[in-house]
């Protein structure tokens, strides 16, 4: 309860400066007496002081300036760790969009009702990808700045941060082959072909 009322105080205080930016005027004493929990609500340190609608949402410059300012995790949980993995191994040399269209292809697979329904089940799926070996990724580079991208990468993915230029993609693969497919192509980004 005495969160309660450090909240209520800190209130008071600031609606009797008002807007002029005047003292405040002497205050009454507290009265001591709690409150039923039914006619306050307990202050949170954490709660926002805005509602959401009201904090303005600004759309960074670029994806790189983005990825720029994500900060790695202390720990990274295992569906992200999966796509980041997807990322780094078939993207980590590619543009940042580039990058970011091969997250979007685990992301829809996983979506899709058509693959596995996880990251870490679309990435593993055997004879998808051509990294993962006897169900295994290789070896990453854990302090390579090619890992904090793709970090930085299934982050902004799995958050839905930036707008991929292959949204609805299912499939995709490297340029310099050509599978024949009989898919929609979307788009060529980076050495990537993407399809539908």
């Amino acid at each position: 309860m005495g969160n309660g009322i450090k909240a209520a105080t800190g209130v008071a205080a600031l609606l009797a400066v008002g807007l002029a930016g005047a003292a405040p005027a002497a205050a009454a004493p507290l009265d001591p007496t709690p409150m039923p929990p039914t006619e306050i609500a307990p202050f949170s340190e954490s709660a926002p002081v805005l509602a959401p609608a009201l904090v303005p949402t600004v759309k960074p410059a670029s994806l790189a300036v983005l990825v720029d300012t994500r900060t790695m995790p202390a720990a990274i949980d295992g569906e992200t760790e999966c796509l980041a993995g997807a990322v780094y191994f078939e993207s980590r040399s590619e543009p940042l969009d580039g990058q970011l269209a091969v997250a979007e292809v685990v992301i829809n697979r996983a979506q899709s009702g058509r693959f596995p329904e996880t990251l870490c089940g679309v990435v593993y799926q055997p004879y998808q990808f051509s990294f993962v070996r006897g169900g295994a990724m290789p070896p990453i580079r854990r302090e390579s700045e090619q890992w904090r991208r793709a970090v930085a990468i299934a982050g902004i993915a799995r958050e839905d941060l930036w707008d991929s230029s292959v949204a609805d993609a299912l499939f995709f693969h490297a340029s310099r082959i050509s599978p024949r497919w009989r898919l929609k192509r979307i788009a060529q980004v980076g050495n990537h072909i993407f399809y539908r």
